[in-house]
């Protein structure tokens, strides 16, 4: 029985200011100590006598409670992020001091996306679209060019979250705009690092797009712009950003190589992920080392496909059931659930070269563990993938019991 199974890829898009979920370093020590010192001054401040400085301390709180909750597992902090700006922003209105308002738009959403990123559903995701626009309705383009392209990109990030777990193309079209915008002023020469930046999440963007589309365009596009993120992202001066780059080259090189149907491409994205986990440690950052872990796991799969035996497929599955090792069921729902539709495809393919339904019941219940988060979620770009995926492991079962 032929089957076409679809496997999930997670790419890292950045954002001004930028965390990498799961690190704990030194830094964070400081930023406790700073939540402690801007929770003892809010304790003695006078609203009703300065209530710009109070709301100033607000924002303060939020940027340092958002920043060490990106780098935890949990949502606790994000959460309390998300209250300090909305408190902020009682005394940061817009008639009042619109640029500081547009300034704790921009940071609320920032909070919004990465608990959207987290959680299941489309909620927080919409509200960081939300917060976005708003702070692009002051900071605009002539008065505060690099603002405005700092909260272009922020939204392009937050357009391409919502559009991978919605129907259509339509998010991931205004996406990919979003980026396109942010780059008119944040080119290489005035802001590197920026530019970097931006080119990344473009690419990020273009490659979901291009995994909808049965072209080759978007996803070539998507490899120039991590190649071009790439010249400035070098692995001795920003390793982390380096990596979350190779990242994201190896899922477009992934889908492309299935796509063309070349193991070629295949094979460098394989390369590209086993560069990313040079720095992406499982001690330095758990999370993104289990998301290239899964990824690793996906060009693995996709190699195995086209090769005789079974050895790629194993191997595949050993990279995802590393990755479960850290994306645990109620800590990253979603990419838990990703990852074991993944790993149901791969016990699929070894099973459909086996005798025996052994394999092939395991990948049913993979994929039926993937089906309690996405049912729950309403993820339905996902729950239609994965329910095909496991009618399929279901009816080959079916086929060889009836064949004994």
């Amino acid at each position: 029985m032929d089957t076409n199974l679809t496997r999930f890829s997670t790419a890292l898009a950045e954002m001004n200011p930028a965390g990498k979920p799961g690190d704990r370093d030194a830094g964070a020590t400081r930023l406790e100590a700073a939540i402690d010192g801007y929770r003892a001054v809010l304790r003695r401040a006078d609203r009703g006598r300065a209530p710009l400085d109070w709301a100033m301390t607000q924002n303060h709180l939020g940027n340092a409670l958002r920043r060490l909750g990106e780098r935890e597992s949990g949502t606790t902090r994000l959460e309390q992020a998300i209250a300090a700006y909305r408190e902020a922003l009682q005394e940061y209105r817009r008639d009042r001091v619109p640029l500081d308002w547009a300034m704790t738009q921009n940071n609320l959403g920032a909070a919004l996306r990465t608990l959207g990123v987290r959680e299941s559903g489309t909620a927080r995701l919409e509200e960081a679209v939300a917060a976005y626009r708003e702070a692009l309705e002051e900071y605009r383009r002539e008065r505060v060019p690099l603002d405005w392209a700092m909260t272009q990109n922020n939204l392009g990030a937050a357009l391409r979250n919502l559009g991978e777990r919605e129907p259509g193309t339509a998010r991931l079209e205004e996406a990919v705009a979003a980026c396109r915008q942010a780059l008119t002023q944040r080119t290489r020469d005035r802001v590197p690092l920026d530019w970097a930046m931006s080119q990344n999440n473009l690419g990020n963007a273009l490659a979901s797009l291009g995994e909808r589309d049965t072209g080759t365009t978007r996803l070539e596009q998507a490899i120039t712009a991590f190649r071009l993120a790439l010249q400035v992202y070098q692995r001795e001066r920003v390793p982390l950003d380096w990596a979350m780059t190779q990242n994201n080259l190896g899922n477009a090189l992934s889908a492309l190589g299935e796509r063309g149907d070349d193991p070629v491409l295949l094979a460098r994205a394989v390369a590209a992920y086993r560069e990313a986990l040079k720095e992406y440690r499982r001690d330095v950052a758990p999370l993104d080392w289990a998301m290239t872990q899964n990824n690793l796991g996906n060009a693995l799969s996709r190699l195995g496909e086209r090769e005789d035996g079974t050895a790629r497929l194993e191997e595949a599955v050993a990279a995802y059931r590393l990755a479960l090792e850290e994306y645990g069921r109620d800590r990253v729902p979603l990419d838990w659930a990703m990852t074991q539709n993944n790993l149901g495809g791969a016990l699929h393919r070894i099973g459909e070269r086996e005798t025996g339904t052994a394999r092939l019941e395991e990948a049913a219940e993979a994929y039926n563990d993937a089906l309690s988060i996405f049912i729950a979620a309403s993820a339905i770009h996902y729950l239609e993938i994965c329910w095909e995926n496991r009618d399929r492991a279901v009816a080959l079962v079916a086929e060889r019991q009836r064949s004994r």
